[in-house]
């Protein structure tokens, strides 16, 4: 479980209640049903305008996935690439199709099977770069839809803002209409803001980590295959799979023999 998203989205609800009960204030004032239809209601049709419902059904399966996200292990897979380099280069390429069965990462099972039926290197490339662009397409798209929401929740908030300043001006003579009009006037902005800083935009950019994640992983299995396939000694393959992790955990991995 990703629990800083979790604690995140609880300390900033959190916050602003606080904020409101630090100025003694009621946090009623802050609740008003219009103003959440406008702001709400408006940005979900905006959604469903923009959107097929296939596509928004998948949102609370993205909510899902970054609370309790794939987690990468790029030591223990430079060491499984490692691994299967040393025992290519010591008994042949085939001798790797015995456990293509127990890797449970598709795309490096996909890999090594077309090394071990002998397919050309460049057209392996082209064919494992080609669903690592397909991948980034699919959650660019998904990412996408909260940078949207972003920017219809505020909108429908400026929108509710008008709307609140148009009713309050043509009913200026009821000095009892005045009050409600001006609170969705000022509640909407607020919701909208809430929506977009609070929620959507944390989301969008939570999203967009987790899809680099996801890349340099396949980045590192990618290099691997090629550098099995090229019959790289394993030496070398280690030290170019190192070569994508970050300083601190480079050194720590550079000790291990990891066999070779």
């Amino acid at each position: 479980m990703e629990i800083t998203m979790i604690i995140g989205a609880i300390w900033g609800i959190t916050a602003l209640i606080l904020g409101v009960i630090i100025a003694k204030s009621s946090l009623l004032l802050f609740f008003d049903l219009p103003s959440i239809m406008i702001t709400v209601g408006g940005s979900i049709a905006s959604m469903l305008v923009a959107y097929p419902l296939k596509n928004l059904l998948k949102i609370p399966v993205l909510f899902r996935i970054a609370i309790f996200p794939i987690k990468y292990n790029l030591n223990e897979l430079i060491v499984t690439i490692v691994s299967f380099s040393e025992k290519a280069r010591r008994e042949g390429l085939l001798a790797l199709e015995d456990d293509l069965e127990e890797l449970v990462d598709p795309f490096m099972r996909k890999g090594l099977q077309l090394v071990v039926d002998g397919t050309d290197p460049e057209l392996v490339k082209n064919i494992m770069e080609n669903e690592v662009e397909q991948m980034v397409n699919r959650h660019d798209d998904q990412k996408r839809m909260f940078d949207d929401w972003a920017t219809f929740a505020p909108a429908f908030g400026m929108i509710g803002t008008l709307m609140g300043l148009i009713m309050m001006l043509v009913n200026l003579s009821d000095r009892a209409s005045i009050g409600p009009y001006l609170a969705v006037a000022i509640i909407t902005t607020l919701y909208g803001a809430i929506m977009c800083y609070l929620f959507f935009q944390p989301m969008a950019s939570r999203l967009d980590m987790m899809t680099n994640t996801e890349v340099l992983y396949r980045a590192i299995i990618l290099m691997g295959v090629l550098s099995i396939q090229s019959g790289d000694n394993p030496r070398i393959v280690k030290d170019k799979l190192i070569s994508f992790l970050p300083p601190d955990q480079r050194e720590a991995l550079a000790e291990e023999e990891i066999g070779v």
